[in-house]
């Protein structure tokens, strides 16, 4: 069974987003019991674009999150290492870019935002991909990261460790293509940061004004915050 790497090989990852590219969307629709678009459309709505704005989505896997914020009338762009996630989203009209978030193919100060949905777990450096974040936004630019986090009543955060102990790695036999990549998945979300010790992060690596929204009892968390205009 595949267990989670702290280090995070990123070939390794990007090996792993590619074989399960091909059910993704379906596989974590039915894994979330639904609650992913309600997440993403949050999430988008969270960046609150003004219409033209350029925003980067990292992390983009398929491309459906960019595809939310697109709605929203920004220009996206969805960036992900995994050219199999990328091109199981080959269906969605935005720009893809296959690139490293460790080190983006782009210049300082290019995007209005940075947002990542449900991928930050998988970097290997949560302080210097927060930093790589902070220096592609213009100043004064934000961001908004989504991701799974810690559940603030001790009973339902009781009832969602077993869900992912048992339920989720079982149903993922199921639904997903590699099974495995959802051992690797429970195991990653609990060893995650909760949403004070993120906030901190994002705070450490330069960004300003950071808070948090909790969703689902704090299942998933969406953390937000700007860079210094000057």
């Amino acid at each position: 069974m595949a267990t989670a790497d702290l280090d995070k090989n990123p070939a390794d990852v990007a090996r792993m987003f590619d074989e399960v590219g091909r059910r993704y969307d379906i596989a974590n629709t039915v894994l979330s019991l639904g609650m992913d678009a309600r997440w993403r459309r949050k999430s988008a709505a969270r960046l609150n674009v003004c219409p033209g704005e350029v925003i980067v989505d990292l992390a983009a896997g398929t491309a459906v999150s960019t595809e939310a914020i697109k709605e929203e009338g920004a220009f996206p762009v969805a960036v992900d290492f995994s050219r199999g996630m990328l091109a199981a989203g080959h269906m969605r009209d935005v720009v893809k870019v296959c690139g490293d978030g460790m080190n983006l193919p782009f210049g300082d100060d290019t995007f209005d935002a940075v947002t990542i949905s449900f991928g930050l777990r998988n970097f290997q450096s949560l302080p210097a991909a927060l930093e790589e974040m902070l220096r592609v936004t213009k100043p004064g630019g934000r961001v908004v990261i989504t991701e799974f986090s810690t559940p603030t009543n001790r009973v339902f955060a009781k009832v969602y460790d077993l869900y992912l102990s048992l339920v989720l790695t079982n149903a993922a036999t199921i639904v997903s293509s590699d099974p495995e990549a959802y051992v690797y998945l429970a195991e990653s979300i609990r060893a995650w940061p909760d949403q004070e010790e993120l906030a901190h992060a994002m705070w450490q690596a330069g960004w300003i004004d950071v808070g948090w929204q909790n969703l689902t009892g704090g299942i998933t968390a969406i953390h937000s915050g700007k860079k210094p205009a000057a």
